[in-house]
């Protein structure tokens, strides 16, 4: 024995009727809301990962510029070797030489004296993906990143 099972003419009507009416609205609806949802949410990654780069950037140029200069064998040649290590570690992240800012303290005189301590501070200014120059001029859209890293001389250095 086989049974049918007949849906009723009613439910029928009422399901049919209200696909009618709304016959591929679904699909738009779709699309819109996910650009409208898009768009921010690529803009907001593009931004991250643009801080990120200059957050890497700053760390790398602080560090690298600090482990130039103490390795460095005379107090003339450090301050080179710092600002050419600072500007490759800037320039490997996608920052020009302008953007990045490279300031040294250190701890006594001279800096490069047995366990001298030297204070790198590297800041890049990170300027925020697609925005026009013409807004740049009236809103500051740029986010400045610093780290900063401490080296000290190696203690049986010796003398210049």
């Amino acid at each position: 024995m086989i049974l049918r099972l007949r849906r009723p003419a009613l439910w029928c009507r009422l399901v049919l009727r209200r696909r009618d009416g709304e016959c591929g609205s679904a699909v738009v609806e779709f699309v819109v809301l996910g650009v409208l949802m898009l768009v921010p949410l690529i803009y907001l990654v593009m931004t991250m990962a643009r801080l990120q780069a200059g957050a890497y950037a700053a760390s790398a140029a602080a560090r690298e510029a600090a482990r130039g200069f103490v390795t460095a064998r005379t107090v003339e040649a450090a301050e080179p070797r710092a600002l050419g290590a600072a500007s490759i570690a800037f320039e490997d992240q996608g920052f020009r030489a302008g953007e990045g800012v490279l300031t040294m303290e250190c701890d006594g005189t001279p800096c490069l004296r047995p366990e001298g301590r030297i204070e790198m501070v590297a800041t890049v200014t990170v300027p925020l993906p697609l925005v026009p120059a013409f807004a740049r001029d009236l809103v500051p859209l740029e986010v400045p990143v610093s780290a900063s890293h401490v080296a000290v001389v190696d203690r049986f250095r010796a003398g210049p």
